[in-house]
C-alpha cells in the first residue's frame, strides 16, 4: 500500500451461524480485495427478524469464532438490517455479499443505499453446496 493512498476498508455482514466453508470462502475473497477487513456479526434479534429463526450458535460464540480468524482485522456486532447504520459506525468503502443477493429486491436496496454514500457493493460467488440451512436441518431437524 502506497503512503499516499488511504487504506481500503471492507465490510462483510453476516450471521456466521454454524461457520462453514461458504463463510470462509467469502472472507478469503473479501480479504484479497481490501486493506482492512471488518466483519459484522448480526445479533440474534436481527437474524430472527430477517430470517424468521434464531441462530443455533449464540452471538457471543459467533463473535469469538469470526474474531479468531487471521483474515479478520476487526469483528463487530451488527445491530441492524440497514447497512447504512453499519457504514455510519465503521466508515467502510466496500461491502461484500454473496451473489445470491445480486438482482434481488434486497440486493437492489443494498446497492441503492450504499451508492448514496459512495460505497461499492462487491458480490462473490455463493457456495451453493454448503449452506447454514442444510447444516441447521442436519443438526436440529428443522430448517
Amino acid at each position: 500500500m502506497s503512503g499516499s493512498r488511504r487504506a481500503l476498508v471492507g465490510y462483510v455482514p453476516g450471521a456466521w451461524d454454524m461457520f462453514h466453508i461458504g463463510h470462509l470462502n467469502i472472507l478469503q475473497r473479501a480479504r484479497a480485495h481490501c486493506d482492512r477487513l471488518i466483519v459484522g456479526v448480526v445479533t440474534d434479534e436481527v437474524l430472527e427478524s430477517a430470517k424468521g429463526k434464531r441462530p443455533v450458535v449464540p452471538l457471543v460464540e459467533r463473535l469469538e469464532v469470526v474474531g479468531a480468524l487471521d483474515l479478520v482485522d476487526e469483528v463487530v456486532v451488527d445491530h441492524a438490517s440497514d447497512k447504512l447504520d453499519a457504514w455510519r459506525r465503521y466508515g467502510f468503502d466496500v461491502i461484500f455479499k454473496g451473489d445470491d443477493w445480486r438482482g434481488t429486491p434486497k440486493g437492489d436496496r443494498l446497492e441503492q443505499a450504499m451508492a448514496s454514500v459512495g460505497v461499492i457493493v462487491r458480490y462473490f460467488p455463493y457456495t451453493a453446496h454448503t449452506s447454514s440451512t442444510v447444516l441447521r436441518t442436519t443438526v436440529t431437524g428443522r430448517a
